[in-house]
This record gives C-alpha cells, structure tokens and sequence, in this order.
C-alpha cells in the first residue's frame, strides 16, 4: 500500500498542503500502520499524533518512527480502538486508511466512526470524509468463460456444481477502460461527519445507461474518495478511467449474457450488508432488468455475492 502512489499522495498532499488546519493540533490515526500518515500529520505540523492499531505491525512502526526522530510526538498504541485509552481525551483530526475491496469490505469504517463519536471535538476534522459508490457494465466475455466455463468441463469431468460458488464470488482485479460499455452511475455517498454505522447496510436502485452495441457480462463496483476540509478540495478514484490502485475494481459477474445498443437502459437495485457469520465480511445482491423493444434481448436476474 505504501508503494500505491495514487493513495499515498492524495493523503500526503491532503495533509501537506493544509498545514493551517494541523498546526498545534491533536491528530488520531486510526489503524495507523507503518505511521506513514502519523509522520505527515507531524511534518504538518501536529502538537501530537495517537496512532492506534490491532496488528503487531505496531512494533516496526515504533522503530520506523523513532528512526525518523518523531518519538516525542508521536504515541502508538496497540489493540482495537474500542478498549485502548488514549493519552488525551479528545482530538482535533481524525485520519485514516480505512478503506477495502468495494470500499466495505473488511473496512474499518464502523472504528473510524466509533473514534469519530468518541474522541473527536465539536468542531473536529476528518481526513478523507466522503466516499462514493460507482457502478458501471462491462463486455468481459473472454474472462467469464475462463472464470464460469472452466467448471463445464474439468479434465473431462462435470464440475458444475462449483460453478454456482464460482458465480458468488466477486473478482477483485484491474478492467480496461475500454470493456466498460456503460456510462458510471453513482449508488451512494457516506459523508463521515453524518454516517451512522447502521447506514452501511443498504437498498438502492441503480440505472446504466449504454454508451455502445455490445455484450454486458458482469457489472462492476469501484469508489472515490474525497479530503472535502482542504482550502483545495482533494480527491481520488478507484476506477477503471484512472490510474492504478491496489484496491482495482470489484467484478460481478450475471448469469445472462446482455446483448445491448447505444442508449438502452439497465436498471435494478443493489443490496449490501455485513454477513452474520463476520461483520467485515459481505453479502450483496444484485439485480437487473434490460428492457427493450426487441422482446427476444429482453432480460432480468438476481445475482448473489459474498465477500469473505
């Protein structure tokens, strides 16, 4: 994660350039790491930094910042968010990586806003504090076939009936720009100063629109992220239209084959929320309607996903 360029300087910079905003303050880091977000907060300009976080990485970051000549400053403290006592009773940023696989996905957002309604002032920041949820359809005919297929025929035997499991879980992986058939379409925005954890889990309708004539074999899920409290508004994506990220895009794939023209619709709702057996585990389900005026393209589905 320190080597993706797109998350790192969007934090560094969010930070560096908002030195006003981090001058004498308080910074919690949560899930800190390595500190790499500590050690911007203190270059900022912090009074002092708290990073907290559950793995015995914790250790090496001690090392990495005492190497950097930033002990003074900067507290680590190790174990869940929930039970460590902090050194102050209240902080005036909150900054964290928090995010996973279709931005949910063994996330650390219910910690964030659990730090959020705990320890952060009044008039607090936090750093990013939107986040927004894309949908778009892609033509990935090639790689289905590789992916679903495969079970068909398997050294000359039926495995089939692990293509059903295959269809439930979700492809984590990098989408040319160029299969995406679909205009994007926004599902949601968590806004962090407001979001309560229990909104995690939602139902929303979707609508795509077709760019092109083609085939839609899976819809796809990425996310942007916003630093809305910097004098300059910072940003980043996750999508297939920009650069690279560890955090790809999210691939489902449908049970039907789409065959779809320029300016048709693809609508439906999709449905996210923590699974019962793991809470940063997910179910999702997703489905979808093509309506058109040629009866024998029309189509419908539900999928069923799990994340875990």
């Amino acid at each position: 994660m320190l080597k993706d360029e797109v998350r790192t300087k969007s934090y560094r910079d969010s930070i560096y350039q908002n030195g006003h905003l981090f001058k004498d303050k308080v910074v919690l880091d949560v899930g800190c790491g390595t500190a790499i977000l500590s050690m911007f907060a203190v270059k900022a300009g912090a009074k002092h930094v708290i990073g907290v976080d559950m793995s015995t990485i914790i250790d090496k970051a001690k090392e990495i910042v005492e190497r950097n000549g930033m002990t003074s400053k900067i507290t680590l403290l190790q174990g869940k968010m929930e039970e460590v006592k902090l050194p102050f009773d209240k902080v005036d940023i909150i900054i964290s990586e928090w995010m996973g696989y279709f931005l949910l996905y063994e996330s650390m957002l219910d910690t964030v806003l659990y730090a959020r309604d705990t320890y952060l002032n009044k008039d607090g920041l936090i750093f990013p504090d939107k986040a927004t949820i894309f949908m778009a359809g892609i033509e990935d005919g090639e790689y289905k076939e590789e992916k679903i297929g495969f079970w068909d025929n398997v050294w000359g035997f039926d495995y089939t009936p692990l293509k059903e499991t295959a269809m439930t879980e979700p492809l984590v992986d990098t989408v040319d720009i160029k299969a995406v058939v679909t205009d994007p379409t926004s599902v949601i925005t968590f806004d962090l100063y407001t979001v309560k954890a229990e909104d995690l889990a939602f139902r929303l309708p979707y609508t795509l629109k077709v760019r092109r004539p083609d085939f839609v074999h899976a819809l796809i899920a990425w996310f942007d992220i916003e630093f809305s409290a910097c004098h300059k508004p910072i940003r980043f994506s996750t999508g297939p239209h920009t650069k690279y990220t560890h955090w790809k895009q999210t691939v489902f794939y449908l049970k039907d084959v789409l065959t779809v023209e320029e300016g048709e619709t693809i609508t439906g709702v999709i449905e996210n929320k923590p699974s019962e057996k793991n809470h940063r585990d997910l179910d999702i389900s997703i489905s979808y309607k093509l309506e058109t005026d040629d009866m024998h393209r029309q189509a419908s589905g539900n999928g069923a996903y799990k994340m875990c």
